[in-house]
C-alpha cells in the first residue's frame, strides 16, 4: 500500500512538471519587442514599452520593460541586463462553444478536442454582453489558465 502510494505520487509529480515545462519557453531579454509576451512576477504579461540603456564602463546594457498582465490588467515592470534569460509563455489560441452560463463562470467545449471546461466570465462588459449559450468564442490557454478573447460571429 505504501509503495503504491509513493509510485502514484511520483508519477503525478512528474506529470505536473511536464505540464509546467510545456507552458513556457526560455528566451533572452534582449530579444523582447513591444507587443511580445513574457512572464513577469509569475504572471503572463504583454510588453507595452521598452527602454534600453547603453552599457557602462563596468556593466552591460539594461532593459527597462513595462508590461500589462494578460489576466488581471495590472501593470508590471522589470529591469534586467540584455543577456539574461526570461520565461516566455506559450499562448494556445483555440475555438470553443459556450455550453452553459452561470453567474460567474462559463462552461466551454473545445471544438477540436470536445473537452469541456469552466472559465470565469470576462470582466469586459462589451465581451460579456455578447456571450450566450451556443455561441462560438476564441479563447487563449496560457500557463493552464483560460481567457476568452472574442465572440465569433
Amino acid at each position: 500500500m505504501g509503495i503504491t502510494f509513493i509510485l502514484i505520487r511520483l508519477d503525478l509529480a512528474s506529470k505536473i512538471q511536464r505540464l509546467h515545462a510545456l507552458s513556457y519557453k526560455i528566451g533572452r531579454v534582449g530579444d523582447l519587442k513591444v507587443g511580445s509576451y513574457a512572464i513577469i512576477d509569475d504572471e503572463p504579461s504583454r510588453i507595452m514599452s521598452i527602454q534600453k540603456s547603453k552599457p557602462g564602463k563596468h556593466g552591460s546594457a539594461k532593459y527597462r520593460c513595462s508590461a500589462v498582465s494578460l489576466f488581471d490588467g495590472s501593470k508590471r515592470s522589470f529591469v534586467s541586463p540584455v543577456d539574461t534569460s526570461i520565461n516566455i509563455p506559450i499562448v494556445e489560441k483555440n475555438a470553443a462553444q459556450v455550453v452553459s452560463m452561470g453567474p460567474t463562470t462559463l462552461q466551454l467545449m473545445d471544438l477540436a478536442t470536445y473537452e469541456v471546461f469552466d472559465v470565469t466570465t470576462p470582466e469586459e462588459k462589451e465581451l460579456a454582453s455578447k456571450l450566450e449559450a451556443g455561441k462560438e468564442v476564441e479563447y487563449w490557454k496560457i500557463m493552464n489558465r483560460y481567457k476568452i478573447q472574442r465572440v465569433k460571429g
